[in-house]
């Protein structure tokens, strides 16, 4: 049975899933480690999967690079809005820890 890490790579010609599809392991977290432009309207890519560390180099097109851009674009999107509700939630836990020491009488001016 072959590596799923050394599962072979799709290039610009290939039409399937987008890049931000891991072949190996089929997340959808690969992100671009390195580029540069390729000719014409090509850019070289190294792309990289944290879940199964699969790694490969590919030349894609303008629109395959278009579409990895919006997809990543919209996981960038999905954290922000993921990191703004845990840090409102951690802050709201804070003041009703607070709110509750200083209603049992452990907060005195004194400690400000």
């Amino acid at each position: 049975m072959a590596d799923p890490a050394h599962a072979p790579f799709q290039d610009a010609r290939h039409r399937g899933p987008g890049l931000q599809i891991c072949p190996a392991c089929a997340v959808d977290l690969v992100y671009p480690v390195a580029w540069q432009p390729a000719g014409g309207q090509s850019c070289r890519v190294s792309l990289r999967c944290p879940n199964c560390e699969w790694t490969r180099t590919g030349v894609f097109d303008e629109a395959a690079m278009q579409q990895f851009d919006d997809a990543l674009d919209r996981g960038t999107d999905a954290l922000v809005a993921d990191l703004r509700q845990i840090a409102y939630a951690n802050m709201e836990a804070d003041v009703e820890r607070i709110a509750a020491a200083i209603w049992a009488g452990l907060v005195l001016p004194e400690d400000f």
